[in-house]
């Protein structure tokens, strides 16, 4: 916890980015690596782990990330569909959901389908091992692609099936990559705006839209004022906080204005990210110049505020209770075995 306030971090993401899980021939693999082992280590210098990214990311290593040294009380670990360059994904399924079984108490699963992969049915069968047998309790989607393989949210023949079957599991929460092109995924592909006729058109499950949808920031908010099942995970985002602080006012300042708190999550991108720490930091420490609140409108943060961005409104969703006292140690996996 960080003082009163319970910590459930959206989004860590324990990916597989080694030389065995690279489809090295793929057009553009290697470059696509690079732009995101580039991003990891932008971010270093304000965490200092030394270690290397373009592994694969284990239970333990996050746990120690996550639990050990920074002060998050909760994490979801969230399957990334991404088969453009990677033989098992980017963050393939059975690595995340071993960070939840390495942490039960602590950690869920999101898993991941594409129906862009292997075609709908094998989606579908996916999906369904996913919840019944790996214990999924929420859906991540990355549906755009090279090479036609892009699909829209709002297709009723490709991504509703899908929808319906999550709802069928059981899964009311849908999440959802939009902007921050992954490599070189065009970045039209990654626009927001077919997620608009998929809320309305089931408008019991909650959408949430990761990134703030940059570089389509206008139309990511647009969306996420006027949907009441859109909501915006700040993944990625407030990791600028330390080294752009003047961005993130803005962002956050609009978002208050426009959106509404009650919309908006953390989501921290370990382990590329690096550990959380720095940037919860920076969030606590931040608020919106007076320049901006008297110039835009915009709201002053508050504590309040943090309280439901950094927890209370993702465990809302979830169904989760949040811890009202600091939590003890966590035990390792490693640990227990000695």
């Amino acid at each position: 916890m960080i003082g009163d306030i319970a910590v459930f971090d959206n989004v860590v993401h324990l990916h597989d980015m080694s030389d065995a899980n690279l489809l090295a021939t793929a057009p553009g693999a290697q470059r696509s690596r690079e732009l995101a082992l580039g991003l990891g280590e932008a971010l270093r210098p304000l965490h200092g782990d030394p270690e290397p990214y373009d592994v694969a990311i284990g239970a333990e290593r996050m746990g120690r990330q996550v639990f050990d040294h920074s002060p998050t009380d909760l994490a979801m670990a969230q399957v990334v569909p991404i088969f453009d360059w990677f033989e098992n994904w980017w963050a393939p399924v059975e690595l995340n959901a071993s960070f939840r079984d390495a942490y039960p108490d602590r950690a869920f699963f999101c898993g991941g389908v594409d129906p862009g992969w292997k075609g709908l049915t094998a989606a579908l069968e996916h999906l369904e091992w996913q919840v019944r047998d790996l214990g999924a309790v929420s859906v991540k989607f990355y549906n755009g692609h090279q090479d036609g393989r892009t699909w829209r949210c709002d297709d009723e023949k490709v991504a509703y099936p899908v929808f319906e079957k999550a709802r069928e599991l059981g899964i009311t929460v849908l999440q959802f990559h939009k902007g921050f092109p992954f490599g070189l995924t065009p970045v039209e592909e990654t626009r927001p705006n077919d997620l608009q006729r998929a809320a309305r058109d089931f408008p019991d499950l909650q959408f949430l839209v990761h990134h703030l949808g940059i570089p389509y920031l206008d139309e990511t908010v647009n969306i996420a004022a006027r949907w009441p099942n859109i909501h915006l995970v700040l993944s990625a985002n407030l990791c600028f906080t330390p080294i752009q602080p003047r961005l993130v006012q803005t962002q956050l300042g609009r978002l208050l204005f426009e959106v509404g708190v009650d919309k908006l999550m953390w989501g921290s991108e370990a382990g590329l990210a690096g550990p959380p720490a720095p940037y919860l930091r920076a969030f606590m420490d931040l608020e919106i110049p007076e320049d901006l609140r008297l110039g835009y409108g915009y709201p002053q943060i508050t504590h309040e505020d943090k309280r439901k961005i950094l927890g209370e409104n993702f465990a809302r969703l979830m169904g989760v209770t949040l811890p009202t006292q600091p939590l003890p140690p966590v035990v390792h996996p490693s640990e227990r075995a000695a």
